[in-house]
């Protein structure tokens, strides 16, 4: 039987950018995400924001030529997991890595519906980030202080072809629990929610025309948005709108969205 891994916590969301500088600046000026650690790289520069206590790595390739037909796009996420436990499993469901750096690695998107999963066995929330003048700022600031009011990492919505076949990969290769299973007429679409250790995975799946079948002809299958918790949704489009920041229906009812065209190429999403 193909071993399962079980992750403990999602690490950070992976999300490709065109313009790092103005990346950075949006999402500070934005929501007051902080710059965690700069990461200039040959391949690309990279970098680890933190919003809400949920923590982004954002890549630019130095030439987008490569990246231009598709554009800024979420590549996937890190979890939190045993490399052993990790490798065994791969080998075990026959899944490719795109990139391995040894003490990380990356699955082949073309395995997983989209999705490169990245895993790495340390956690990154705990650490003394010297970018951010210590720790990074604690639930109770995001929470209470920070006009936003962020409450942490919802998840995110991944949109597939088939949602049967992509339910049943999350189960038996990340030992996801099935949580819900709906449809969402707004998107002429069908979800299903997963829990994955500290996230919500929704599957989004078209059941015809609609905006979320234009979305997945768009972008093909991956992650469509990260949705962020929120203490109250009121108030968190009273920030938005104070600041001018965009705001469209979500990919569920009573959930808000910050467009992707608006936000540096990718799309968040505001829960309460």
């Amino acid at each position: 039987m193909a071993r399962t891994i079980r992750p403990s916590r999602v690490n950070h969301v992976n999300a490709v950018v065109q313009d790092f500088d103005a990346s950075v600046a949006h999402f500070g000026q934005a929501y007051g995400a902080g710059l965690m650690l700069d990461m200039p790289q040959k391949e690309f520069h990279a970098c680890l924001i933190e919003m809400g206590r949920v923590i982004f790595e954002l890549f630019v390739p130095h030439d987008f030529l490569l990246s231009a037909r598709l554009g800024p796009h979420y590549v996937g996420l890190e979890w939190q997991a045993d490399m052993d436990e990790v490798r065994a499993a791969l080998a075990d469901h026959g899944l490719r890595t795109v990139r391995d750096i040894g003490i990380a690695l990356h699955t082949h998107p073309e395995d997983c519906f989209g999705v490169a999963h990245e895993f790495y066995a340390g956690e990154f929330h705990s650490r003394d980030w010297p970018l951010l003048g210590g720790p990074i700022r604690s639930a109770g600031y995001w929470r209470d202080e920070h006009p936003l009011g962020l409450a942490g990492l919802g998840g995110y919505t991944h949109v597939v072809e088939d949602l049967d076949a992509a339910s049943a990969f999350y189960r038996g290769f990340l030992g996801a629990q099935p949580v819900f299973d709906e449809d969402r007429p707004a998107i002429a679409g069908r979800a299903q929610g997963l829990k994955v250790a500290d996230a919500l995975v929704e599957l989004l799946m078209p059941t015809g025309e609609g905006w979320l079948d234009r979305q997945l002809r768009r972008q093909g299958q991956g992650i469509l948005s990260t949705v962020l918790t929120v203490g109250d949704a009121t108030q968190a489009r009273h920030y938005c709108v104070s600041r001018g920041i965009p705001l469209e229906d979500g990919t569920a009812p009573g959930r808000l969205a910050v467009p992707a065209a608006a936000n540096q190429g990718i799309m968040f999403e505001f829960a309460a």
